[in-house]
């Protein structure tokens, strides 16, 4: 482990040495590149750091026991030992998960899908609010959220909202919702007072740049047709509005919601390029995943995933069993405890699966 550590160190500080290279800052593309994977290597960089420097507090203290100290001082040095021995403990713990195998894709920004699935009107009032929750927890993140196409139905929900989230390492922490969230209560069309339960689908996708795929003007069929509001009442007269579909594979992607025809276009070969880079990797998972992972799920979009009970303002994350009493703050964006509690399950797999061999 500290043998990995150390290439890291060494890597780490001659990309400093880069970064600062006029060559280099002259450079946009080799600049971003650079900066990046320094950006990926710093939070290892800084515990080895710490861990090093904990180390050799440590063998000080230990050097000071074999001095000739009064009581009072050797239960001083005692008290440090057990302290630094402690913290040397917490880092390498932290160091052994931040040298797991990381997802390629978690330094990406993301493209959100969100569908009311079964209960009617119920089920696209609770992705709107889905929708919401994300959006406040994408601000609390310092991320941007940008709307690129949106379906909305007679009581002001989305029948489909899709949209897209900027910001340092949006997937990582975003890729968990994937799936099936239900929602459990009473509606407010429900005059006897029972309790209905409903779902929403969401669909979490690394937003793939040009760079990654590249969608050739002979594979792709574009039309343009005006743009409708909820219950497809025509809001304009001009053919604003873009579909575009991907022969050779059949996907296709629309938006409406844009400012002209170019940035609906612009915005619609964005998710489009994303839905074949997704299905590309859903593909390539489905090759190497051998075993479905039992604690963070399968990932799998019909997996329910998560309950929102609102009688009981209870939030229950299925796939690891967390249960939290706090709904309203969680659909405020106060989601940090679920992804943080999702993440470590998924590096304790992942450690489990590394000491497997």
């Amino acid at each position: 482990m500290l043998d990995r550590l150390q290439i890291l160190a060494d890597r780490y500080e001659k990309l400093n040495e880069l970064l600062s290279d006029p060559d280099v800052v002259n450079d946009s593309t080799r600049l971003r590149t650079y900066a990046k994977e320094q950006s990926g290597l710093e939070e290892a960089y800084r515990a080895y750091e710490e861990y090093k420097q904990v180390l050799v507090q440590l063998q000080d203290a230990k050097a000071m026991q074999e001095d000739k100290l009064d009581d009072e001082m050797r239960e001083m040095v005692k008290m440090e030992i057990d302290e630094l021995e402690t913290r040397r403990e917490q880092l390498e713990e932290e160091v052994r998960f931040l040298l797991l195998p990381k997802d390629p894709n978690d330094g990406k920004n993301v493209v959100v899908e969100i569908r009311g699935a079964a209960g009617g009107e119920e089920a696209n009032l609770f992705a709107a609010e889905l929708y919401r929750m994300y959006a406040k927890y994408a601000d609390s993140q310092g991320w941007r959220t940008e709307m690129l196409e949106s379906s909305v139905s007679d009581l002001g929900g989305f029948k489909e909202v899709i949209f897209s989230i900027s910001g340092q390492e949006a997937y990582r922490k975003m890729k968990y919702e994937s799936g099936a969230h239900r929602v459990q209560r009473v509606p407010e069309t429900e005059s006897g007072g029972r309790i209905h339960t409903s779902t929403s689908t969401v669909v979490v996708m690394p937003e793939a740049e040009e760079i990654d795929i590249v969608i050739h003007d002979k594979d792709i069929r574009v039309d343009t047709f005006c743009s409708s509001g909820a219950g497809g009442q025509s809001v304009n007269t001009t053919k604003s509005a873009v579909r575009v579909l991907h022969v050779p594979t059949g996907i296709m992607a629309q938006c409406q919601d844009g400012k002209s025809q170019n940035d609906n276009k612009d915005k619609a070969l964005q998710v489009l390029r994303t839905r074949i880079a997704d299905v590309k990797r859903q593909e390539e998972e489905a090759k190497y995943s051998g075993e479905r992972r039992e604690k963070i799920g399968t990932g799998d979009r019909s997996e329910r995933i998560r309950t929102y009970n609102f009688p009981q303002s209870r939030v229950t994350d299925h796939r690891i069993g967390l249960t939290l009493h706090r709904l309203e703050y969680v659909l405020n964006g106060d989601m940090e405890d679920i992804v943080k509690a999702l993440s470590l399950a998924e590096q304790a797999e992942i450690l489990e699966r590394e000491q497997m061999g």
